[in-house]
């Protein structure tokens, strides 16, 4: 079976990117279990977006005392004695509190942070999944949630640029770059079994994919 060496494997990007879709359809796959993000449950969401300044810090304490209780929970049912694929990477907190918070609240976020956050499972895998802003735009409006009504194109505009910042320095784990504008990994099986064959075929810890038009 293609990715029986993997675990743990973690789908990351931006917003509207596909990661959640994807991590689906791959734990469906492999017969995992699935770990999702919940901005849903949030009550800041909604709030932040249409006023980021005020709403940033509440935002994003809710956000990581979610994802603090989600590792404790998975370190008691061992978990990941199963194969797990997860729609967010637990270190990428800190990618969403530097790109919101104030220097001020980033300083007490950090403090709050290093005090509370337990270590959490490295990936055996990650795939970052990478999109133009205009398709992040178009993909986050056609979907229509309501929590995002109010997200700006210049928000996810930086967004985009902090997670390229970000995975350009990540060495916790092995790493496969996927330029996602002319892949579609849910209604097209070529293009997913394509993915899962480039995974195979990873030799080293970081590896790009890209499929030209």
């Amino acid at each position: 079976m293609m990715l029986e060496k993997y675990r743990y494997i973690v789908v990351e990007g931006p917003i509207g990117v596909g990661k959640t879709s994807l991590a689906q359809r791959l734990a469906d796959h492999i017969g995992a279990d699935i770990l999702l993000e919940k901005p849903q449950d949030n009550p800041f969401l909604e709030r932040f977006y249409q006023d980021p300044q005020r709403h940033a810090m509440s935002t994003q304490l809710f956000f990581l005392f979610q994802r603090i209780n989600e590792v404790r929970d998975q370190a008691q049912m061992d978990l990941f004695r199963t194969r797990t694929v997860s729609d967010y990477l637990f270190n990428k907190d800190a990618l969403f509190a530097r790109l919101n918070l104030s220097e001020d609240e980033y300083k007490l976020y950090q403090n709050i942070y290093q005090s509370l956050a337990p270590k959490a499972p490295i990936p055996d895998l990650v795939i970052y999944l990478q999109a133009t802003t205009s398709t992040l735009i178009d993909r986050v409006r056609r979907r229509g949630r309501d929590y995002e009504r109010s997200v700006t194109d210049d928000y996810l505009n930086r967004l985009g640029d902090s997670y390229g910042e970000f995975f350009h320095q990540y060495e916790d784990a092995p790493l496969m770059m996927v330029n996602s504008e002319n892949l579609n990994f849910v209604d097209n099986e070529a293009d997913f079994h394509l993915l899962l064959e480039r995974i195979e075929s990873m030799r080293g810890p970081r590896e790009f994919f890209s499929l030209g038009v």
